[in-house]
């Protein structure tokens, strides 16, 4: 079976196709890197004019609420405030690429990206591409709310209200329905029993007994960044008319 479009991944799990330029390369760290400057939301200025205030008087352009956070592009999101046009791609791959999963506790450095590649690819191959670009793009709230471990989670006050409303800019932004499919949130649980090969054995790890099967790989973070804007790149083309249509 033939996956992306045609294209079968290599032996190193790379999608064969060609690099697409997101934006100008820069080198950062002494690795050529991609980069947007694109201060296209300035905050505002002490005047408060670009907020829509003009010598003391409100103008009329939208408050946010609460406060806003730098992206990788250079661009301004409000997570407690968030709209699809502020939701981009190289933001959300990223920032998944440098977080690491289960607040750091693995042996290597194992990426959210990466453990949202894996699924998605998984995915794929049974359930469609729609159903995998579900799958790529289900943690994507944790680009601007963290990768929160699940025992914490229902401790934070407003958290979960907070990581959907930035689930639906997400899903608005690239044409998908509010709901999750349940196959991923199944998918989600049963790569628990892949990833437990990068985390020191303990009792509670038998009750993952049903893993999905797939490689961890523990791939850099410039690594998996890439891998995870291939991914996406593929699905969204493969995906494009059901988006459209829906």
């Amino acid at each position: 079976m033939t996956l992306y479009g045609g294209r079968i991944p290599d032996e190193d799990g790379v999608i064969p196709f060609s690099q697409k330029q997101y934006s100008d390369p820069i080198t950062t760290l002494g690795v050529q890197r991609t980069l947007v400057a694109a201060n296209d939301n300035t905050p505002p200025d002490e005047s408060g004019q670009s907020a829509g205030f003009a010598v003391g008087h409100y103008i009329g352009l939208d408050r946010r609420e609460g406060d806003f956070m730098a992206t990788y592009t250079g661009r301004q999101y409000w997570p407690c405030d968030p709209r699809p046009e502020e939701v981009f791609i190289e933001d959300i791959a990223h920032s998944l690429s440098l977080q690491c999963r289960y607040a750091g506790h693995c042996i290597l450095h194992y990426s959210v990206a990466e453990h949202s590649v894996l699924i998605a690819r998984w995915l794929r191959s049974t359930y469609g591409p729609m159903t995998a670009l579900y799958g790529l793009l289900h943690d994507a709230p944790e680009t601007y709310c963290v990768d929160v471990p699940r025992p914490l989670k229902p401790w934070l006050a407003n958290y979960k209200e907070i990581e959907q409303r930035n689930w639906l800019a997400v899903a608005k932004r690239f044409g998908l329905n509010a709901e999750i499919p349940d196959i991923v949130h199944e998918a989600d649980t049963r790569i628990i029993g892949d990833e437990l090969v990068n985390m020191r054995p303990m009792p509670w790890h038998a009750r993952h007994n049903n893993p999905l099967g797939v490689w961890i790989r523990c791939w850099t973070p410039q690594e998996a960044e890439q891998e995870f804007l291939w991914t996406f790149e593929a699905l969204a083309r493969d995906t494009e008319q059901s988006r459209r249509a829906a």
